[in-house]
């Protein structure tokens, strides 16, 4: 079994919150359909459904600044599927873009598309280009990884991005995107 991975801007409390979360979530159809028809993160800050994703989250994920992010990581884990194990998984969010369709030699998630969704200009472009790529993989994605990618991007957009170019999350998007790429490329 695969050593969970360590994430920069989730710690232990808030995955176990994340975990509980969507399980219960998975239990509660019509708080989950409602998270699911929001059409911007904005849209969730407004539902009882957020207010009971605040409820399993630790206090840090209620404080005013950490609304929007807390709101848009709601949003998009709740059209992920609950019952996957990738979260215990070291495959990183990026690496699934990159990994193919049954039958395919392509990637799940073109380049171009892949691009496009690291040059999100704002939250709400951001949460649509997340969503897309949430189906694409089938809801089957890694949410820890997914949830730290999200905090990790909001940070970016509100305090400007990582001097040192390996800490922005762009470069870790694209090494392991890529990673994964010329791996299924030499196999």
């Amino acid at each position: 079994m695969a050593q969970q991975p360590t994430y920069r801007f989730l710690n232990q409390a808030s995955c176990d919150g994340l975990l509980a979360w969507r399980r219960r979530l998975e239990g509660n159809r019509g708080e989950r359909a409602r998270l699911r028809r929001a059409e911007s993160p904005d849209d969730v800050l407004l539902t009882e459904a957020f207010f009971n994703f605040l409820q399993e989250m630790p206090e840090k994920w209620s404080e005013p600044r950490n609304l929007p992010s807390s709101a848009l990581v709601a949003a998009v884990l709740a059209h992920a599927n609950a019952t996957t194990r990738d979260h215990k998984e070291a495959v990183s969010f990026a690496a699934q873009l990159a990994t193919a369709k049954d039958g395919s030699d392509k990637p799940r998630m073109s380049e171009l598309r892949f691009r496009q969704l690291q040059k999100s200009h704002d939250p709400t472009e951001f949460f649509r280009r997340l969503l897309r790529a949430v189906r694409m993989l089938d809801g089957n994605v890694n949410i820890l990884s997914l949830a730290n990618d999200i905090l990790h991007w909001m940070h970016e957009f509100e305090k400007g991005v990582y001097r040192k170019p390996q800490d922005r999350l762009a470069f870790c998007w694209a090494n392991d995107y890529y990673r994964t790429l010329l791996k299924r490329q030499q196999n």
